[in-house]
This record gives C-alpha cells, structure tokens and sequence, in this order.
C-alpha cells in the first residue's frame, strides 16, 4: 500500500539511499503528523519517481528517511508552458495549483497593458507548486518563473514552440486551430481580467507559431480559461488522448 503522506525532496532516490530532511520537512512531519521512527513516507523529486521510504531518524530539528522501493514511475508532463497574466493572489495560486494537477510543464507569469495585480513572490508560487504536487500524486513540479513582460517573452519566443492564444474577441475559432503533432513544443496563453489590449492582440494574432482559439460563447474569468485551456488542449494534443 502506498504511503498516504508525500514528500518532495531535492536528494537523489534511490534504495538504501539516506534522505536528510530540512528543518520545515521534519517539524512537519514528526511535529505536524506526529511520525515516528519507522513510519513511511513517500518521497519524490521529479527526477525518479515516487518512493516508500521509511524513517530512520526522527527530531525536531532534522532527520533522515530511507527510500526502500519505487512505487511509482516518474511521469514527465508534455512539452507545454502555461502562460498567464496575475490576479488576485488566491486565485493566482489556483492556476498555478491547476497546471500541475492538469500537467504543464511550466507556468510562467507575464505582465500585460491590462495586468492588474498585486507583487509577485516567484519563490512562494513554486512553494506552492510543490505542494499541489505533494497533494495530488504528481511525480513532477513544474517550473514558476519570474513575473516578466509579454512582450520582452514575445520577443524571445522560440521559433518550434506553437501558442495557443486563447482570444475572447475570437468568436467560432475552437479545437480546428490546435493543429499539430502530439508531443510538439507549445505553450497557452491566458490573459488578465481585463482582456489583451488591441496593440496585444493584433502582436498575438499575427505571430507565426499563433493558434487563436475562443473558450467557447461566455467570458470565462482567468481562472476558469486557464483550467477550460488546459484541458481543451490536453484532450487535443496532450496526454489525455
């Protein structure tokens, strides 16, 4: 049976590899859920899948677990950034919560003409990356980049990597855009509350990896569109085929 409490680590696992826990690991673990020496724990590092480990070692500063045997495979997500424009911080937080749950890649946060949103902390967005992962059975966290402009990502965008604009303005444009190879580099594109400027939207339209896609007849708030993208995506190139 396997361990109901995860863990993500950034150590090498393998078996009878020891794991030495951080200070905020092992007050979770033996101060929070009160393991003790000899409990199990399951350990991943989104290198080498999912692993029992037992614990050898248990105190309030520290400890150490011991992986034993692999209980699940690692799982790669496909090749797929989400890119999205801040809201408010729980609803931020919620994006960044659903595209692990839903598998991309990596999140990165952009500020638009329109962005209206409070300061970002990149290092607590992938805190919480990392505990979406830990609660949802994932064995791989994806990558929170640093809040940077749209059109400084623009500029930069790889040339084999498609976008999949999703347009409120696009009226009738669906699943027909999102055409491709499955496993092909792409990335989709959320905006704020407010919507993308004309001067975004006609870069967005003309750009030449664009696939401009409506989330059907209703304006969806940001959230929403991040979740409907994903999965409209998932279920036409991804890995829910």
């Amino acid at each position: 049976m396997r361990a109901k409490i995860r863990l993500f680590v950034e150590h090498p696992l393998a078996p009878a590899q020891p794991v030495p826990l951080t200070r905020e690991q092992a007050h979770y673990l033996f101060g929070v859920m009160r393991l003790e020496v000899d409990a199990r724990v399951a350990l991943f590092n989104g290198r080498d899948g999912e692993w029992t480990s037992r614990v050898a070692e248990a105190g309030k500063r520290g400890g150490i677990l011991v992986p034993e045997e692999q209980a699940a495979p690692q799982m790669q997500p496909p090749d797929l950034w989400l890119v999205f424009a801040p809201i408010k911080k729980e609803r931020t937080n919620f994006i960044v919560e659903k595209a692990v749950e839903m598998g991309a890649a990596r999140v990165m946060p952009v500020q638009t003409d329109y962005t209206n949103s409070e300061r970002l902390r990149q290092d607590r967005l992938q805190a919480h990356a990392v505990e979406a992962a830990e609660q949802c059975g994932a064995t791989f966290v994806p990558e929170v980049t640093a809040l940077q402009k749209l059109d400084r990502l623009l500029a930069d965008w790889p040339a084999d990597r498609r976008l999949m604009f999703c347009d409120e303005g696009a009226a009738g444009r669906g699943v027909a855009a999102l055409n491709g190879e499955p496993g092909s580099p792409w990335a989709i594109l959320i905006g704020p509350e407010g919507g993308f400027s004309p001067a975004e939207r006609a870069r967005l339209t003309a750009h030449p990896g664009a696939a401009v896609v409506a989330l059907g007849p209703r304006i969806l708030r940001a959230d929403t569109a991040a979740v409907a993208a994903l999965t409209l995506w998932q279920t036409t190139l991804g890995d829910w085929q």
